[in-house]
Order: structure tokens, then C-alpha cells, then sequence
């Protein structure tokens, strides 16, 4: 069994990797804005001439991503590349090929509508109920209070229609305004419970970190930094990486908010996943 390490912060092991690749919502970002210190860290290893690397289950888009660091001092430029779900989307509903070819253009929103960039520029129109609609879409809730059964009659009412659920990403939880709530992937995982056909995309998926990092050169060493382990940690096992677990992400309730993490906990956590981060950290800093 793989030793997990416990460290307190990306400096002590930053001299054995080149590229970094960081997730964003509970790496990065915690809903509410760029966490302090995970921007000092990303100025570091910039510094250092380290190449870093964002890969997002986010909804958001590309810019909308970029505009979000710019706010809190993080310039674009300091990324060797910024991959999202939600771009990734875009272009998939824009090409409309095999899954995506036969989804109609009609679409329920579920949740938060948040910018809608998804469907921006796109021959998609928002309908005001599941019986006009091809298809159920969902970005996020519009609150970390929000619940799944208030989403269930809808659910059950859509796949009384058959209608598939599109949504970007597959996570089941991410932080809103600094709190931990539903993510997109909880409401898809009902959905295909009750028998309804769900179309999702991003981590652990491999095609879309080696997407991440094409035409990046000579990556040199990998390490894939996230706070999920069946999205990021997954995906690093996957394509043999290493790994850091962010342990106060959307693991914090069974992992706890310890400054120094709790081994034994990440250990049987990362079992439960089939996966072995090489390190675990409470949070992303210098």
C-alpha cells in the first residue's frame, strides 16, 4: 500500500514537479472568491517557472473562469492552460454529434441558470417546462440550503418524458459562497436512479486531462492537485500522476478541518474510491 504523506504546504514538494494541475471550485475558488492563500501559491510556482494547468468540472466557461482570477489579482497569463466541463460543453452541443445529435434544442433549467454560457451563441432555447423541453440542463443550485428533494417531482416528471439530463461536470457537491452544497452530478445520480438517461462530461474522464495538456510542450513531471477523490484523484490514477488531496474541500466533513490532516481518514476514504493520493494538505498554500 502507497504511504499518503502528510504536508502543510505545495512548497515542500514543488521542486519535484513541473506541471501543476489544479482543479478549481474547492481547490482554487471557494464560491465566493480566490482564496488568499491558494493565490499566493499560484504566484509562487509561477515564479518558479512551474507550469500550471487548471481542469474544472465547473459549468463556467473558459473566460468566465479567467474573469473570476482576474478579480482577485490572478492573471490569466500565469496558466499554461485552462480546461473546463462547461467549455468542453459548448463545443460538444455546437459540433452535435454522437450523444448530442439527437438531444433537440429545447431545454428545462434546473437550479441556478448562474450566466448561461453554456448555451451562448448556440440555436438552444429555454422552455418554461419539462413538457415543452428535449432536454433537462443543470449548472448549479442557487444555494448551499438547497436540497434534492426539492428537484425530485421535477426529475420524476422529466423522465415520465424521457427527457435526457445534460450537465457539465459529474461532481455530487462544490462550494457556494464558502459553503458545501448540491452539485449537478447529485441530481443526475437521482435521475439514473429512477431510470432517466444522463449525458455528463469531465474528471475522472482521462480524454479530458490529456486534452488539458496537449501542445503544452515537455510537461516533465505531473502532479494533479484536487479536493475530490473520484474526480481528480481518480483521474490521476488512471493516467499513473501523482496526486495531492486537499482535505478541507468536499471531503471536509468526513476528513475534518484540521490544519494538519488526518492520514488515517484519507487513507480509508481514498480506499473507499479505489485510488492513493501521494500527499494529502488541508488546503492549497505556500
Amino acid at each position: 500500500m502507497k504511504m499518503i504523506k502528510p504536508i502543510v504546504n505545495l512548497s515542500k514538494i514543488a521542486d519535484n514537479y513541473d506541471t501543476f494541475v489544479f482543479g478549481f471550485n474547492g481547490v482554487l475558488y471557494d464560491g465566493a472568491g480566490v482564496l488568499p492563500d491558494a493565490a499566493l501559491c499560484l504566484k509562487r510556482l509561477a515564479a518558479l517557472g512551474k507550469k500550471i494547468v487548471i481542469v474544472s468540472n465547473t459549468s463556467l466557461r473558459v473566460a468566465e473562469i479567467a474573469a473570476l482570477l482576474a478579480k482577485d489579482g490572478i492573471a490569466p497569463d500565469i496558466f499554461a492552460n485552462i480546461v473546463s466541463a462547461g467549455e468542453i460543453l459548448h463545443y460538444k452541443l455546437k459540433a452535435a454529434q454522437n450523444e448530442y445529435a439527437a438531444i433537440g434544442d429545447r431545454y428545462f433549467y434546473l437550479g441556478d441558470k448562474g450566466t448561461g454560457g453554456v448555451f451562448f451563441g448556440l440555436p438552444f432555447t429555454e422552455v418554461s417546462s419539462v413538457e415543452q423541453a428535449h432536454f433537462l440542463y443543470m449548472s448549479g443550485v442557487p444555494s448551499a440550503e438547497t436540497m434534492l428533494d426539492d428537484y425530485r417531482p421535477v426529475l420524476e416528471q422529466a423522465v415520465n418524458f424521457g427527457l435526457p439530463f445534460v450537465c457539465a461536470g459529474n461532481d455530487t457537491s462544490c462550494f457556494i459562497g464558502g459553503k458545501l452544497g448540491l452539485a449537478p452530478g447529485a441530481l443526475a445520480e437521482a435521475y439514473a436512479i429512477l431510470g432517466g438517461r444522463i449525458i455528463t462530461l469531465g474528471k475522472p474522464d482521462t480524454r479530458v486531462m490529456r486534452y488539458a495538456l496537449e501542445g503544452l510542450g515537455d510537461i516533465g513531471r505531473v502532479v494533479i492537485v484536487g479536493d475530490n477523490a473520484a474526480t481528480d484523484i481518480k483521474a490521476a490514477s488512471l493516467l499513473e500522476y501523482d496526486s495531492v488531496l486537499i482535505s478541507k474541500g468536499r471531503h471536509i466533513n468526513y476528513l475534518g478541518e484540521g490544519y494538519i490532516p488526518d492520514v488515517a481518514k484519507t487513507r480509508e476514504l481514498s480506499n473507499s474510491y479505489d485510488v492513493s493520493p501521494d500527499c494529502v494538505i488541508s488546503a492549497v498554500r505556500w
